[in-house]
């Protein structure tokens, strides 16, 4: 199986989408798309969020489509069902990580502590999420991390944006961050869809 970091190749940015429909998520796709964008998570925290990934799945077949926010095996099953081209979670526990054991596609977790990350490498992971990033020491925790876990990367989402992330991506363990300020809520309630395609190009400057 390819590893996450593989799936995601050259792209060092990992562009959220939170959609309340499939137009809107179809609409968000095609901006990011524009920019560049071959690889984007889908967070599952809306009702329209797996039909999200399935229109997205049929309409931008050059687009790699993950589901995010799994946290339980009913989620990961839906996800995987939908068509998810990897699963990425917000956090971790043994039984979580029993059942992404038999998952056939790319599994990213989620962790935020010391401990996490070791619950997660005695699973086997070597790339994982820190999440909420701004809340589990930021850069400075990634960098002292790295001294611990030399053979750990990571990609930090939750607070990260246009003035930090390169604060994130200079640390050699971090191989992407990932974040939604490239498609804020404002921008997608506005139909505002050039500034997402704008702010995904700036972002992976």
């Amino acid at each position: 199986m390819k590893s996450f970091s593989t799936l995601m190749g050259k792209q060092t940015l990992l562009p959220i989408i939170h959609a309340n429909s499939v137009s809107e998520g179809l609409a968000i796709a095609k901006a990011m798309l524009a920019a560049g964008i071959y690889l984007v998570e889908v967070v599952l925290r809306t009702p329209a969020s797996l039909d999200v990934i399935k229109a997205l799945k049929a309409k931008f077949p050059e687009l790699k489509v993950g589901a995010g926010t799994v946290i339980d095996a009913d989620i990961l099953k839906q996800a995987l069902d939908a068509g998810s081209d990897f699963i990425i979670t917000p956090t971790i526990s043994k039984s979580l990580l029993t059942h992404l054991s038999d998952c056939t596609v790319p599994v990213l977790p989620g962790v935020s502590t010391a401990s996490d990350i070791l619950l997660a490498r005695e699973f086997g992971y070597s790339e994982l999420k820190l999440f909420p990033a701004s809340l589990s020491g930021g850069a400075p925790f990634l960098k002292a991390m790295a001294a611990v876990f030399q053979d750990i990367a990571f990609c930090p989402t939750g607070g990260i944006n246009n003035h930090n992330q390169q604060e994130y991506l200079a640390l050699k363990n971090v191989f992407a961050v990932g974040g939604t300020w490239i498609a804020t809520p404002e921008w997608v309630a506005n139909q505002q869809w050039s500034q997402i395609t704008q702010a995904c190009k700036a972002a992976q400057v």
